[in-house]
């Protein structure tokens, strides 16, 4: 799926939070790497981030003014 940028930043924003308060990490992090938005940005590349976007469509329907 291809998000916008801003779920993208909402994803990592949201999963950093959750890995700050103790949640566990989904991939193997590389030595050094101890900041959680750094970690919940590899794990959106890697796509393991269990987090779903709902887009809501406008389904009104269309009215043409004359």
């Amino acid at each position: 799926m291809h998000y916008t940028r801003f779920e993208k930043a909402r994803i990592i924003g949201a999963r950093a939070l959750q890995i700050s308060m103790g949640a566990p990490i989904l991939i193997k992090v590389p030595k050094g790497v101890v900041d959680p938005v750094q970690i919940a940005m590899l794990e959106f590349e890697e796509g393991v981030i269990p987090i779903t976007v709902i887009r809501k469509t406008d389904i009104r329907p269309k009215i043409d003014w004359e």
